[in-house]
C-alpha cells in the first residue's frame, strides 16, 4: 500500500508540471530586482533504507534577461554511489509555447572540479541553452538514487541574489524506519517563511512568493537572510560505512574510527623525517619548524576520491608524492606532530566569505575544508595546511570567526576559531611625498599589513616583479601613477606580517591657484560612492573590523610655505572612529590619519547613519591643503 501511495505522489508531481509557463503569469513583485524567477521547484525525497535514498527533482526557471542565463543551466552532480535517470529539459518561449525538448544525450559529462580537482570520483552532467529572445523558460527534471544517506540537502528558497521564487516544495517520505531529524531555521528578517505539513514520515515543506534579494550595497549573503530547513538521519551510510548521528559524540566517534584512524599510520620514513629536523625549544617553536618544513615540502591539489572525498590520503603517500588536498595535508601535518610527541586535532570547517558555523544543537555532516588545531598552555595554535605562503598560526578571512568540528576519539568538539580585532587587521602606511611646481609628485612609501589585511596582500607573494608593479598600480589607481615600483616585499611567515616599499610618481596631483598649489590631504583613499537609501529593505553588513593608520609627510617645493590646512577633526560612532590631524613645520606638512571600522550585521534602520559616517570620512580625506609661493 505504501509503495502505491509513493508512486502516486511522484506521478502527481509529474502531472503538476505538465503545463506551460507564460512569462505574463509572473507576479510583478517577483520580477523586481530579478534576473531569473524560479516558477516551480519541487523535490521529492524517498528514504527506503540506510543505504538507499531516491530523489525526484523538477525545477522550472524563467530567465528574464541575459544576466540570468547562467542561473538556468541544468546540471546534475553524480558519483559512483549515485545513479541518474529520466533526465528531461523542455524550453518554452515568452508565451509559454514549447520550443524544444532535450534528453540526457544532450548533456555534456565533465569531471566535477570547480576548484581544480586533480583527480576525483565526482562528475557532473551539464546542459546549457542560449536563447535569442527573452524571457524564456527552462523546465528541467530528473531522478536519482543514492547509496549515501549521510547527506540530505537543505531546503532553502534560493542561494543567489537577483533570483526570486514563485513556489517550492520539498516532500520527504521516510519508510526506512530510521528517525529523520529536522530543524527549521526561520528568517531573522521575516524575509520569507516555510510552511510545514503532513505526518511524521510523510512531510512537505514549502515556500511561496519569495522576492529577489537585490544586489544592494553591503547586502549580507542570502544564507544570512533566508530561512532554511535542515535534515539528518540518525543512522546513515557513506560509501559502505554505516554510522549513527544522534549527537555530536556518536557522530564524532564514528568519524574518527572510520575516517581518521585508518589514516593515522606513521612509517619509519616519516619518523626519520621528523628526527632530522632536530627540534628544540618550546612547543610553539617545534610546531612552527615542522609546519614550515611541511609547507616547503608539499603542494596543494584537490582530491575527491574515497569516501565521498572525505577520507584523507595515507600520510605515507603525501610523504612520497609531496602533494595532497586539505584533508591529506592536514592529516600529514597531524602525523608529523604525533612523531614529535605533540597532540593535535583534525578539524572540519565551513570555509567561505560568509561566516557559517555548525549548530551545536543539530549534529549533521558538513563542512568543506580541513585545518589543524594544536592546544597549548598559551592557547590554541591554528594551521592552514594548503598554502605554501601563509604564515604560521594564522587563519584567513574565510576560516576565522566560526566554529569547527574537532574530531577526537571521544567525539566531536565544537571549537571557535580566532576573531581578529580591528587593531589586528591593520594597514600601516608611511608616505613621504615630494610636491613639485608642475603639479606632479614623487614619493616613497612603506606599507605593512596584519590580520585579514595580511590575507588580502598574500597574493603578491606569488607574483614576479612586473606583476607586483601592475597589481599595486591597479590597487591604488586613485593616484593614477605614471610609474610605480614595489621593492623589498617580505612575507613574514613567523608573525603574519606583509611589508613592502613603493617608489612612485604621478602627475596632476595638485592644482594651481595663482601662486598657490592646492592638494588633497590623503593621497591614497577609498573612492567608494556612498549613497543614502530611504527604501532600504534589508540589513547591511560590515564583514571585517579593521584599522588603517597613515602618516603622510608632504615636502614642499623650494620657496613655498604652508598657507592653510584643515582643522584637526575626529568622529566616533558605533560603526567606528576617525581622526585626522596636521602638523606644520618648515618645508613640510605632516598628515596623520587613523580610521577604525567595526564589524557587524546592522539593521536597515541604521543604514543611512552608516552612510553619513562614511561620507564624513570621505569628505575629511578629501579636504585640501593650500601652500603658497613666498614672494621675494
Amino acid at each position: 500500500m505504501m509503495k502505491i501511495l509513493v508512486l502516486g505522489a511522484l506521478s502527481t508531481a509529474s502531472l503538476y508540471f505538465a503545463q506551460s509557463y507564460p512569462a505574463s503569469a509572473i507576479p510583478e513583485n517577483l520580477k523586481k530586482n530579478a534576473n531569473v524567477v524560479i516558477r516551480k521547484k519541487f523535490t521529492t525525497v524517498q528514504i527506503n533504507k540506510v543505504d538507499e535514498i531516491k530523489y525526484q527533482y523538477n525545477t522550472v526557471t524563467t530567465v528574464l534577461n541575459k544576466d540570468g542565463d547562467e542561473r538556468a543551466v541544468a546540471y546534475i552532480p553524480y558519483d559512483k554511489a549515485k545513479s541518474i535517470s529520466n533526465i528531461k529539459v523542455t524550453i518554452y518561449d515568452e508565451a509559454g509555447k514549447k520550443v524544444k525538448s532535450f534528453s540526457k544525450s544532450d548533456f555534456k559529462d565533465f569531471a566535477n572540479n570547480p576548484q581544480g580537482v586533480f583527480y576525483s570520483d565526482n562528475r557532473i552532467l551539464v546542459f546549457s541553452y542560449t536563447s535569442v529572445q527573452y524571457p524564456y523558460t527552462v523546465d528541467f527534471s530528473y531522478e536519482s538514487e543514492d547509496k549515501n544517506t549521510i547527506f540530505i540537502q537543505d531546503f532553502v528558497p534560493f542561494h543567489s541574489i537577483k533570483m526570486s521564487l514563485e513556489e517550492a516544495q520539498f516532500k520527504i517520505i521516510n519508510t526506512s524506519g530510521i528517525e529523520l531529524r529536522t530543524k527549521i531555521y526561520p528568517s531573522k528578517y521575516n524575509y520569507a517563511s516555510v510552511v510545514e505539513s503532513g505526518s511524521e514520515n510523510d512531510k512537505t515543506y514549502s515556500y511561496k512568493n519569495v522576492p529577489a534579494i537585490d544586489d544592494a550595497f553591503m547586502i549580507p549573503e542570502p544564507v544570512k537572510i533566508l530561512p532554511s530547513v535542515n535534515f539528518a538521519l540518525t543512522k546513515f551510510n557513506l560509501a559502505g560505512k554505516q554510522g549513527t548521528l544522534n549527537n555530536w559524540t556518536d557522530f564524532g566517534t564514528w568519524y574518527y574510527k572510520d575516517l581518521i584512524e585508518p589514516v593515522s599510520v606513521s612509517t619509519p620514513a616519516i619518523k626519520a623525517e621528523v628526527t632530522s629536523l632536530q627540534l628544540q625549544g618550546s612547543v610553539e617553536d617545534k610546531v612552527k619548524k615542522i609546519y614550515q618544513y611541511m609547507q616547503n615540502k608539499t603542494r596543494y591539489i584537490a582530491v575527491g576520491l574515497g569516501i565521498g572525498g572525505w577520507l584523507p590520503m595515507q600520510p605515507d603517500e603525501v610523504h612520497k608524492k609531496g602533494y595532497g588536498d586539505c584533508k591529506a595535508l592536514t592529516n600529514y601535518m597531524r602525523i608529523l606532530l604525533n612523531e614529535a610527541g605533540i597532540p593535535s586535532k583534525y578539524c572540519v570547517i565551513n570555509s567561505s566569505s560568509s561566516q557559517v558555523s555548525f549548530d551545536p544543537e543539530f549534529p549533521s555532516m558538513g563542512g568543506n575544508h580541513a585545518i589543524l588545531m594544536i592546544p597549548t598552555e598559551k592557547g590554541n595554535i591554528w594551521l592552514e595546511n594548503t598554502s605554501q605562503q601563509i604564515a604560521f598560526n594564522h587563519l584567513s578571512y574565510n576560516t576565522t570567526d566560526r566554529n569547527v568540528l574537532a574530531v577526537t576519539p571521544k567525539g566531536i568538539e565544537l571549537i571557535n576559531t580566532p576573531v581578529y580585532k580591528a587593531e589586528q587587521n591593520k594597514e600601516k602606511q608611511i608616505l613621504r611625498v615630494n610636491l613639485n611646481e608642475d603639479n606632479s609628485i614623487i614619493g616613497t612609501g612603506n606599507f605593512s599589513y596584519t590580520g585579514n589585511q595580511y590575507d588580502y596582500n598574500l597574493r603578491f607573494a606569488s607574483l614576479n616583479p612586473t606583476e607586483k608593479n601592475d597589481a599595486v598600480k591597479e590597487r591604488f589607481n586613485v593616484l593614477n601613477f605614471e610609474k610605480v615600483e614595489m621593492k623589498n616585499f617580505n612575507n613574514d611567515r613567523d608573525n603574519a606580517v606583509i611589508t613592502y616599499d613603493l617608489d612612485f610618481k604621478t602627475n596632476n596631483f595638485s592644482k594651481k591657484a595663482g601662486n598657490s598649489l592646492l592638494f588633497r590631504s590623503v593621497p591614497i583613499f577609498n573612492d567608494a560612492v556612498f549613497k543614502t537609501d530611504e527604501t532600504r529593505e534589508l540589513p547591511f553588513e560590515v564583514g571585517m573590523s579593521y584599522e588603517d593608520e597613515y602618516e603622510i609627510a608632504y615636502v614642499l617645493p623650494l620657496g613655498y610655505k604652508v598657507d592653510e590646512t584643515p582643522d584637526n577633526s575626529s568622529i566616533t560612532s558605533e560603526f567606528g572612529s576617525y581622526k585626522l590631524s596636521f602638523v606644520k613645520s618648515e618645508g613640510q606638512v605632516k598628515v596623520v590619519r587613523k580610521v577604525q571600522i567595526n564589524k557587524g550585521l546592522y539593521p536597515k534602520e541604521k543604514y543611512n547613519d552608516y552612510i553619513s559616517f562614511r561620507k564624513k570620512i570621505l569628505n575629511m580625506d578629501n579636504s585640501k591643503i593650500l601652500i603658497t609661493k613666498i614672494q621675494p
